[in-house]
């Protein structure tokens, strides 16, 4: 949720620090700080905002020290201010930590270490935390990585921290458990952060902290333990991640680069995957699995927000092509509810970011009851990469803009893939009916590509529309999901109400909120639904309500009805959902630029969401 850095090594720290938390910034923008250790001295400086605001607020400093610490904060407990910034100090100001998570039990050490004659400057579980481990380092005469590794053997929740101490000022403790830490290896420095984005300039070579797992860092040796301080290995990666993927490459936005960008990426989903003039499908994650797959008599998808979205086009895809049932949960609600796992069972978790929180404490049920668990993700060597029991990439590239996009397309390529995989062996559809749709998934790309040309329609009726106070989306079969994602864009950047409704549940409720005033977006494309959508366009016009619909190029009758039309390509139904998202993509971000909203940085929202 939050974004941390760290540094260790012989070149000026605080640069390196700002530069890190600004590419971390999409994880968390309300505060944001550094510790720093110079001339035998702990500093902390820190501020409400963005690191805009701290870099401000640091100007006429001139830092020289060659170890610190940063965070860019997204608020759990406690109002986003400077006193709630991190990083926090430890009571007798000799500790500083950074931490993104939540300590559970926070409440309980609290009132203990009040007892104990400790005061608390924030309302952070974060500076109880690292009084805890000030509490034990003096009490149990310990050194710092003992103190941190005894304290996260009484803690409850999830964490990813850093500390540092002035005592110790050449040296750095990192850990985690639930939320991710990656440790980018230099010469003669190391570098910590919240992902990969902040080291590639200096390095690609990477070591992923595993849950419980303590790194120490000096400047000349990594040392890592698990938390009975038994030695673990430090598994060294090579980062597949160049720095032009994380600028914005001329774009006003992260958001718009990475809508212009899925030509590209759906076909780097189907790069060495997909050749359609041979009707070759191979995807490696499910090569060892697939008669487990191809026999489930159920498969469960568990997944949140645009994910969740996406599994519920995916639970269409199934069940048409492969006849297997599915279900889409929830994670957050998945594991609250007793769901009826059995041994053998098939669980597919869907996540960009790959630390999704409740999506891994899904898995995590899912795995306990005997499931097997499939992983859908975009970040290489995220958590549920790692615990899952085989899974494919999506090869989208970064995705920094907080509301999704290129991920959401990218999902729904690699789902499509396997469900035509499974279909194909399974004997469910026909071989000219598989090779059909190998052609037209292989042609998806230049398809999108047309699709993205709407920009200027799209533009001209963002306009019309930018000061609307609530929006309707109403799509059908496998366009109901992209009614559900449009209106989720919209929400989440532009902060109009909107909601999606599958049409025909238009006449169960919310006909009655559609007047002269309420803009309907309508996914309209000729597909087995094509007749009834068309009902339901009339059904709106004679309240009077404004349409826009999504349809299909060269569609004659909707245009007659509608007030706009966007025309996007035709493909087979069961790939729509790629096509016809784009324009709604297009639409929620020209009317949240036209209202002056922060695109990439929506209000109360974070990218990454590792905490319950």
């Amino acid at each position: 949720m939050c974004g941390i850095v760290g540094y260790i090594g012989h070149k000026p720290a605080f640069p390196i620090l700002i530069k890190g938390l600004k590419r971390l910034e999409y994880r968390g923008y309300d505060s944001a700080g550094v510790a720093l250790i110079e001339s035998s001295d702990l500093d902390i400086f820190k501020k409400k905002g963005k690191v805009s605001e701290l870099e401000k607020f640091t100007e006429t400093n001139s830092f020289k020290g060659t170890i610190g610490i940063g965070h860019t904060r997204w608020a759990t407990h406690g109002e986003p201010n400077d006193r709630n910034a991190h990083p926090h100090y430890s009571h007798d100001q000799k500790l500083a930590i950074i931490h993104n998570g939540i300590i559970e039990n926070y409440g309980a050490l609290k009132t203990e270490l009040t007892e104990k004659g400790y005061e608390f400057r924030s309302d952070t579980d974060t500076e109880v935390f690292i009084t805890f481990i000030e509490d034990i380092k003096k009490s149990l005469d310990l050194n710092l990585e003992d103190a941190v590794r005894v304290a996260l053997t009484k803690v409850v929740g999830a964490y990813a921290i850093v500390i540092m101490s002035v005592e110790e000022p050449d040296k750095l403790i990192a850990a985690r458990k639930g939320s991710p830490m990656v440790i980018g290896l230099g010469q003669g420095e190391y570098y910590i952060a919240s992902d990969a984005t902040p080291i590639v300039e200096y390095t690609n070579e990477v070591v992923y902290l595993n849950d419980e797992q303590i790194a120490i860092i000096s400047r000349e040796n990594l040392e890592i333990v698990d938390t009975k301080d038994v030695p673990q290995e430090a598994e060294i990666h090579k980062l597949d991640l160049k720095l032009e993927a994380i600028e914005k490459s001329g774009y006003d936005h992260f958001m718009l680069k990475e809508i212009m960008e899925q030509p590209n990426s759906i076909a780097d989903c189907m790069r060495g995957r997909l050749n359609a003039n041979e009707g070759l499908l191979t995807l490696g994650g499910i090569r060892e699995y697939a008669e487990m797959i191809t026999n489930a008599k159920k498969i469960t998808i568990v997944a949140c927000g645009t994910s969740w979205h996406a599994g519920l086009v995916a639970e269409y895809i199934f069940e048409d092509l492969c006849r297997i049932p599915v279900e889409v949960e929830y994670a957050s609600e998945f594991r609250y509810r007793n769901p009826i796992i059995n041994e053998g069972d098939i669980l597919f978790a869907i996540s960009q970011s790959g630390e999704t929180a409740d999506t891994l404490a899904a898995i995590e049920l899912a795995k306990s009851k005997g499931a097997f668990v499939f992983g859908v993700v975009n970040t290489v060597g995220s958590s549920i990469s790692r615990v899952t029991h085989e899974g494919a990439y999506l090869h989208a590239g970064p995705e920094i803009g907080v509301a999704s996009t290129k991920a959401f397309t990218a999902q729904l390529t690699v789902l499509t893939m396997i469900a035509l995989r499974i279909a194909s062996k399974k004997g469910t559809i026909s071989d000219s009916k598989y090779r059909e749709l190998l052609v037209d998934l292989e042609n998806i790309p230049g398809k999108v590509a047309k699709a993205l040309e709407t920009d200027k329609t799209v533009r001209e009726i963002s306009a019309l529309f930018k000061d609307a106070k609530n929006f309707l989306y109403l799509g059908r079969g496998y366009n109901f999901p992209v009614a559900l994602e449009g209106a989720l864009k919209l929400k989440e950047i532009s902060y109009i109400h909107a909601e999606g409704y599958p049409a025909a549940e238009m006449k169960h409720g919310p006909i009655a909120l559609i007047d002269e005033n309420m803009p309907v977006v309508f996914i309209a494309t000729r597909d087995s639904s094509y007749d009834k959508i068309v009902s339901n366009i009339q059904e709106v016009k004679s309240r009077k309500g404004k349409v826009i619909a999504v349809v299909t190029e060269g569609d004659v009758l909707i245009p007659k009805m509608a007030d706009f039309t966007i025309e996007v390509p035709s493909t087979h139904e069961a790939l729509m959902p790629l096509v016809s998202v784009i324009p709604l993509q297009l639409l929620s971000y020209h009317i949240a630029v036209m209202r002056g909203a922060n695109v990439d940085q929506p209000r109360n929202l974070a990218k990454s969401v590792t905490v319950e």
